[in-house]
């Protein structure tokens, strides 16, 4: 009680502090202490990769935390970099585990790109281990040029795996019933509830998007270092192995720690090279300035879909949320803007929400007849993310974005069973129609019930399947069939159709200017997307932005870690007063 007394007593301080004027002194020192240094005239740029990696920036993460690096915000650093004299190659840190494989993609063709300028790029691993797609990262190591490891770390690099959990067994045990529905047989979301084992369906979907995946990444990496696929496939398989086993047969190019690959690039760059964090290159850039040339949207999509607006939101959260208001008001800012000629939407959603779904479609479709949209897709588009991009003009998928998943899965758990084995009896009323208290989880559905939830069902998965047969020029038979809530990787889908071409971020951007019939550069201008995260806090909590400037910066200043917390708890209770809804899960 003496620290949260503490911790109140501190944050109120702050706010005092500001009614008498002084914390924009405090605050001004402050952004002036933290000004960045100069860059110098010969960089070496240090990409560390071994941190979180978003697909895009997260322009409302906490403000007290900071975000995390987002892989448009480094292609599109790279881009400026290899047109920039100072900067001279780049040094990039490896994890140790598995990048995401469409995230990896993107990333080597942004690394291709820069090299292609005729700059240098080194990687350097600590060690490889098997860890889901560790071969992507094997990938984008390989597109460097030189593949450094420390010296006797371990490569693992020998293939690609995945795990469910199926809970069939202790639910029968216990008594729990999972009441559940699916649209069709490869919309496996729900199986692990459903079965003990993998279904005929499931271990098809999965073992089919797992080896395009990790045969994506093993070719491209034979492409990039020379070698022949089948090769490098029985040389990998063959592992694990030392770091010095993978040089001896070809599989990295040098052995070293990571200062001798640093000490090697700036030797490479020249006297009086010195090495730069890649965020400090990013922050010092100042907008190009390409006043007068055709302007090109950008608007992005990162995470579940699910209606409303992000203003709403908690700051605090480090979750990324597609919500439904914010990019159809994009979307159609976008549309109505005369000096946007087309617009690239760039989706990275498992899905979410059918209604917010069909909200965003509706605004790319509005959007579509007024200008060319350009879908780039990110780690994936499954499910509501195909949904929202299906209607695009143009879709741009990585060869291993996972895409598709056109189906739907809903219902609940039945818990009345297993909590009366301990003495717990659930009991209900109801009032009105007999569908009234479908989802309460005494018991399972009545007949009846279940009737209408599974013809809600079909009315969903047959709305997806129309308005991707329409968005996609395909009958609707076709989209049906390749449909059943199975997942393909981009390259797979591109051969059913259901995406246009394979590349990335930029590849989207250059479509985007061919059908808007744009030569030369353009200008990206981002539209929705990252509001103020202080403005934000303070439209929640009934404050100017301002006013939260000074309250954080007196937090700051007063060292008290446990601010955060008490604002967390204003926060929630801000939005418990206004009613804020929690919503049930949604059928995708």
């Amino acid at each position: 009680m003496k620290s949260f007394l503490i911790t109140v007593a501190a944050v109120f301080t702050g706010l005092a502090i500001f009614l008498i004027g002084v914390p924009l002194l405090l605050i001004s020192a402050a952004a002036g202490a933290l000004a960045p240094e100069p860059l110098p005239a010969r960089m070496v740029l240090n990409l560390d990769l071994r941190g979180a990696l978003s697909d895009q920036d997260a322009g409302l993460s906490s403000f007290f935390r900071g975000g995390s690096t987002s892989v448009i915000s480094v292609v599109q650093t790279l881009r400026r970099a290899e047109k920039d004299d100072r900067v001279k190659a780049v040094l990039i840190r490896l994890p140790e585990g598995g990048i995401s494989p469409a995230t990896a993609d993107e990333l080597r063709l942004a690394v291709l790109h820069f090299r292609a300028a005729g700059k240098t790029v080194f990687a350097h691993s600590q060690g490889l281990y098997p860890s889901g797609a560790i071969a992507s990262t094997y990938m984008l190591g390989g597109t460097a040029d030189r593949f450094w490891m420390q010296p006797d770390s371990s490569f693992q690099a020998v293939g690609m795996s995945n795990q469910d959990v199926f809970l069939k067994r202790a639910f029968d045990k216990y008594g729990v019933q999972a009441d559940y529905a699916q649209r069709y047989e490869y919309k496996n979301a729900v199986n692990p509830y459903l079965y003990s084992d993998y279904t005929a369906a499931h271990r098809e979907s999965e073992l089919g998007w797992m080896g395009s995946v990790y045969n994506s990444a093993i070719n491209a990496a034979a492409t990039d270092r020379k070698t022949d696929a089948a090769a490098l496939h029985a040389a990998l398989e063959a592992g694990p192995y030392s770091a010095q086993d993978a040089k001896a047969k070809g599989l990295v190019d040098q052995i070293g720690q990571v200062k001798e690959a640093q000490d090697a690039l700036i030797k490479i760059a020249g006297d009086g090279a010195k090495l730069t964090e890649f965020h400090d290159y990013k922050g010092a850039l100042k907008a190009l300035d390409l006043a007068g040339r055709p302007t090109i949207a950008f608007i992005g999509a990162e995470g579940a879909i699910m209606t409303g607006s992000g203003d709403t939101s908690n700051l605090f959260s480090g979750d990324t949320t597609v919500h439904s208001d914010d990019i159809a008001k994009a979307l159609y800012d976008a549309a109505d803007d005369k000096s946007v000629k087309a617009i690239v939407f760039r989706v990275s959603s498992p899905g979410g929400s059918d209604t917010a779904s069909e909200q965003i479609l509706a605004a790319v479709l509005a959007a579509k007849a007024a200008k060319p949209v350009v879908v780039s897709m990110g780690t994936y588009a499954a499910s509501g993310g195909y949904w929202i991009s299906s209607g695009a003009t143009e879709i741009v998928a990585e060869p291993t974005t996972l895409t598709g998943s056109i189906g739907v899965y809903g219902g609940k758990f039945a818990l009345g069973d297993a909590l009366g084995r301990f003495g717990v009896d659930m009991k209900g009323l109801k009032v009105g129609g007999d569908y009234a208290d479908a989802f309460d989880t005494a018991s399972t559905m009545t007949p009846a019930q279940k009737a209408k939830f599974e013809a809600w069902m079909d009315q969903i998965y047959n709305g997806f399947v129309g308005r991707v047969a329409a968005g996609r020029h395909l009958p609707v038979e076709r989209v049906h069939e390749i449909a059943k809530g199975r997942v393909w990787t981009g390259e797979q889908a591109k051969g059913l159709g259901l995406v246009d071409h394979l590349g990335g971020f930029y590849d989207a951007v250059d479509r985007a200017k061919v059908l808007a019939k744009i030569d030369g550069d353009a200008r990206l201008k981002r539209f929705g997307g990252a509001t103020s995260p202080l403005g934000k806090l303070g439209r929640t909590l009934g404050m100017t932005e301002t006013s939260v400037r000074t309250l954080a910066a007196s937090a700051w200043l007063l060292g008290d870690p446990n601010a955060k917390k008490v604002l967390d708890q204003v926060v929630q209770a801000k939005l418990r007063s206004e009613g804020a809804r929690v919503l049930a899960p949604t059928p995708f």
